[in-house]
């Protein structure tokens, strides 16, 4: 059994790798990566889901459509971590692998795989992030454009209003999702946010 896992979370992992170096020989890599890194919020959230062995951690980032399938590949995942060191990286590896990679299906983003802790972040997005933890815009100050800041300021408003959600209330959690991404394509430069998909999380 131990021996068929392994072999079955190798195969995969092999897969999500070749498929990456696939996709980065057509795609320049993004230095703004954010959701698609290891120290992104996704895979926090991830990681948070198998530390507590509750999935609504995580799937407050994937579309109601992809639940079904997010919830077997959790299921699995939690079911062999605990087998040996090397089957818990693994199971981590092809969870936070598949919930990053749905993320950003639902987003109509492309996903060249999960890249690693220490990735370079663009600057504006890192100051975002600063700004939700200590619950005011002075990180970002100087970053963004005088005319932009009443709309981002109403964003940044929008964010910190949803943020204290129940984990297991999926909807106020999609919900809270959607002002994130908002926030932070407005404070990267990205003023229509439509097209980066998540606007409809928890509509669909």
């Amino acid at each position: 059994m131990k021996t068929d896992v392994m072999k079955f979370f190798m195969k995969k992992s092999l897969l999500g790798v070749v498929a990456a170096v696939g996709i980065m020989l057509i795609a320049p890599l993004s230095a703004s990566a954010h959701c698609d890194t290891m120290d992104g919020p996704t895979v926090k959230d991830g990681r948070k889901a198998m530390e507590t062995n509750n999935i609504n951690y995580a799937m407050k980032w994937v579309q109601p459509k992809y639940e079904k399938e997010i919830e077997q590949i959790f299921e699995l995942s939690m079911k062999v971590k605990d087998l040996s060191p090397d089957a818990k990286e693994l199971a981590e590896k092809y969870f936070f692998e598949n919930l990053v990679r749905l993320h950003r299906t639902g987003e109509n983003a492309p996903f060249d795989g999960l890249k690693a802790s220490g990735t370079p972040i663009d600057e504006k997005l890192l100051a975002a992030d600063k700004s939700i933890d200590v619950g005011n815009l002075s990180p970002l100050k100087n970053m963004i454009e005088k005319e932009k800041m009443p709309e981002l300021k109403e964003r940044f408003k929008k964010v910190m209003a949803l943020k204290n959600f129940d984990v297991d209330n999926l909807e106020a959690g999609r919900e809270y999702i959607e002002a994130y991404v908002k926030f932070f394509k407005f404070a990267e430069g990205e003023d229509e946010v439509d097209h980066h998909g998540m606007e409809n999380v928890h509509k669909n």
